[in-house]
C-alpha cells in the first residue's frame, strides 16, 4: 500500500466513506509514518492536517486522531453478521444503533455497523455488545471467537450502547403481541391510525413517540404509565429502575466528548444507506448526546389493606343466568366470601343488597364487590322486570357509601355492573322505588350525587350492550370473560386493579374492532385513593 517508508498517503480511506465523512473543500490529507512491518496493519495511527480551501486561512489547527478503519477481519465479521440475521433482529440491531427509515436488508446492516465501528473508535467490544443484546451468542462464538461470559465481564465498567435504546429493546422483547394492542390503545390519541396500523412491534410505537419528542432518554414517564396501565408492571419497574438510576453518561464520555460535530453532507457516492445513517447521526465519539435528568425521589403509592380471610364478601346478582357462576368461580378464587343470586326483579334485588347491608358480618372485611348482570334503560336496571323504572345504578352505589354503611369508609368497593339495552318502556305504576325505600345505618338526609362515583374509595366499572346479544341461548358477555381473564391474570402477576381494568379496556376495543355489529361500550370511574391489589 506504501511505496517508501514515509509517504504522503490520499487514499488510505475507502473512497466511499471518505466522500460520506468530509465535505469536497475540507478533503483530509494523512501523513503517516511507519515501518515496512507495520505496513500492512490498515488500524494505524494517523495524523491528520484538515485544510480548508474555502477559508483565508492556509491551514486549520493541526491534530492528532486515532481512525481506527475496519480491517479485514472486522469487515469478514461484519459480513457474516449481517447475513446471519433474520428480519427481527435487523430491525432491533437498527434501533440500538440509532438508525430509522431504511431497508431492512443484510446490505444496509453491513453499511450500518461499518459506520458505527468508524465511529466507536477504538470501542472493540461494539460489535460483541450489540451481539450480546441481540442474544446472537452463535455469532459471539463462531464468529468473534469470544464467549457471553467473556463480553458480559468486558462491559461490566464501561458500556457502548446507550442504555435507553437498550432498556426499550429488552422491553420489546418481553412484549406479548396482547400487550402491544394494549399499548396501541392506550396511544390511540397521541399516535395517527396509520402509524398505529404500521406498528409491528413496540418498537416501532416507540421510534414514533421519539420522532414526536414525547420520549426520549430523559423522558420516560409516558412509557412507564402505559406499561403500567397494561398490567406489565414487571415492565415498568425496570422503566423506574432506569428513571431512578444516576443515569450514566452513555460509554462513560466527557461532557467534550457527548457534543455533537456538525454533520458533513454524504455525496452521491456513498450508499443510499450510509447515507441516510450519517445524515441522521453525526460522527461523534458517544452514541447519544444526554444530560443526565435529575429525578426527586418520591414515595412509593400506599396500597390498601386486603389480606384478610376471607377478603370481604362479593354480592353477585345474575338476572340473566349465564355468567354468574363464572364470576362466582373468579372471586372465591381471589378469596372473597361470594353469595350469588339469580333472577330476580329490580324490587328483589334491591331488598338483596339492602340484606348485605344490614348483615355487618359480611362487611368485616377489607374488601366489598357487587356484581350485577341485567337487562335495563340507560341508568337503570329492570332485573326480570318488563315493565316499570327498575333500580337506580346511583342507588346500588349510596347503599354503601361512606355516609350510608360507614364500616365500608375507608374500604374499596367495587361495582362491576353488565347491562343489556332494552327499547325504553314506559314505568308501571308501584315500581319506583323512592329514597325513603332505601334504608341507612343510622346516617340522615342522604344527598342525591351524580351516577358518576364521587364518593372515595369507589372503582365503578359499567359495560353495556344490546339486549340482542341474548338471543342465543350460550351467549356469555365479553366483559366478563376478559374481566375474569384479567382478574386470574393480575393475581398471578401481582397487578394494581386499575391496571388491570386497562388490559379490559383492550380486549374490549380488540373485540369491537372485529365485530363491530356486537360492539360493547364500557365506563370506568374510580375514587381510589391508594392502589388495590386482589391477590
Amino acid at each position: 500500500m506504501f511505496r517508501s517508508q514515509r509517504q504522503l498517503v490520499t487514499a488510505t480511506l475507502p473512497e466511499k466513506i471518505m466522500n460520506a465523512f468530509f465535505p469536497p473543500n475540507q478533503r483530509p490529507v494523512f501523513r503517516h509514518s511507519m515501518s515496512t512491518k507495520d505496513q500492512l496493519s490498515t488500524t494505524a495511527s494517523v495524523r491528520i492536517a484538515v485544510k480548508d480551501t474555502g477559508s483565508p486561512a492556509s491551514a486549520l489547527l493541526l491534530t492528532k486522531k486515532t481512525m481506527a478503519l475496519p480491517d479485514q477481519f472486522q469487515l469478514q465479521a461484519i459480513q457474516q453478521t449481517a447475513e446471519a440475521l433474520d428480519g427481527r433482529e435487523r430491525s432491533r440491531l437498527f434501533y440500538l444503533c440509532g438508525v430509522t427509515d431504511v431497508d431492512n436488508t443484510a446490505g444496509c446492516v453491513e453499511d450500518v455497523l461499518k459506520s458505527r465501528v468508524i465511529r466507536h473508535q477504538g470501542e472493540d467490544q461494539f460489535l460483541p455488545e450489540l451481539l450480546l443484546q441481540l442474544g446472537r451468542f452463535d455469532i459471539l462464538k463462531e464468529v468473534y471467537k469470544t464467549s457471553r461470559d467473556e463480553v458480559e465481564k468486558a462491559l461490566t465498567h464501561r458500556r457502548v450502547l446507550p442504555s435507553f435504546k437498550v432498556l426499550m429493546a429488552n422491553i420489546n422483547e418481553d412484549m406479548a403481541k396482547e400487550d402491544l394492542n394494549s399499548v396501541k390503545f392506550l396511544l390511540g390519541q397521541t399516535l395517527s391510525r396509520e402509524k398505529m396500523e404500521n406498528a409491528q412491534s413496540f418498537l416501532d410505537v416507540i421510534i414514533e413517540l421519539e420522532k414526536l419528542d414525547i420520549v426520549s432518554p430523559g423522558r420516560v414517564d409516558l412509557v412507564e404509565e402505559c406499561l403500567r396501565n397494561i398490567g406489565r408492571v414487571d415492565l415498568a419497574k425496570k422503566v423506574t429502575a432506569y428513571k431512578m438510576s444516576a443515569v450514566p453518561s452513555e460509554g462513560h464520555s466527557s461532557p467534550q466528548q457527548r457534543h455533537r460535530a456538525p454533520c458533513p453532507s454524504p455525496t452521491p457516492n456513498c450508499s443510499p444507506c450510509l447515507q441516510q445513517t450519517l445524515r441522521a447521526h453525526p460522527i461523534h465519539i458517544a452514541t447519544e448526546n444526554l444530560t443526565a435528568p435529575v429525578y426527586s425521589e418520591q414515595s412509593q403509592m400506599e396500597f390498601y389493606k386486603c389480606n384478610t380471610n376471607p377478603r370481604g364478601v362479593c354480592v353477585i346478582i345474575d338476572c340473566v343466568g349465564n355468567d354468574g357462576d363464572s364470576l362466582k368461580q373468579t372471586f372465591t378464587a381471589l378469596h372473597f366470601n361470594v353469595v350469588l343470586h339469580k333472577w330476580l326483579s329490580a324490587a328483589d334485588a334491591l331488598s338483596v343488597l339492602g340484606e348485605v347491608f344490614r348483615r355487618r358480618e359480611n362487611l368485616a372485611g377489607d374488601c366489598f364487590v357487587c356484581c350485577i348482570i341485567s337487562r335495563g334503560t340507560g341508568n337503570h336496571l329492570l332485573g326480570t322486570d318488563s315493565y316499570g323504572a327498575g333500580l337506580h345504578l346511583d342507588d346500588v352505589r349510596r347503599l354503601f357509601n361512606a355516609d350510608a354503611c360507614p364500616v365500608l369508609a375507608g374500604k374499596p368497593k367495587l361495582f362491576l355492573i353488565q347491562r343489556y339495552d332494552i327499547l325504553e318502556i314506559p314505568p308501571r305504576a308501584g315500581t319506583q322505588h323512592r329514597d325513603e325505600d332505601l334504608e341507612t345505618d343510622g346516617c340522615f338526609g342522604l344527598s342525591r350525587c351524580d351516577l358518576v362515583p364521587t364518593d372515595a374509595d369507589v372503582f365503578w366499572s359499567h359495560c353495556w350492550t344490546g339486549e340482542q346479544q341474548l338471543v342465543r341461548g350460550d351467549h356469555r358477555s365479553v366483559y366478563l370473560q376478559v374481566l375474569r381473564d384479567a382478574l386470574h391474570k393480575g393475581q398471578r402477576r401481582k397487578t394494581h386493579l386499575v391496571d388491570v381494568h386497562t388490559e379490559v379496556n383492550a380486549a374490549i376495543f380488540e373485540h369491537n374492532r372485529r365485530n363491530p355489529g356486537a360492539t360493547y361500550h364500557i365506563e370506568l370511574k374510580h375514587t381510589l385513593r391508594k392502589e388495590l391489589y386482589l391477590q
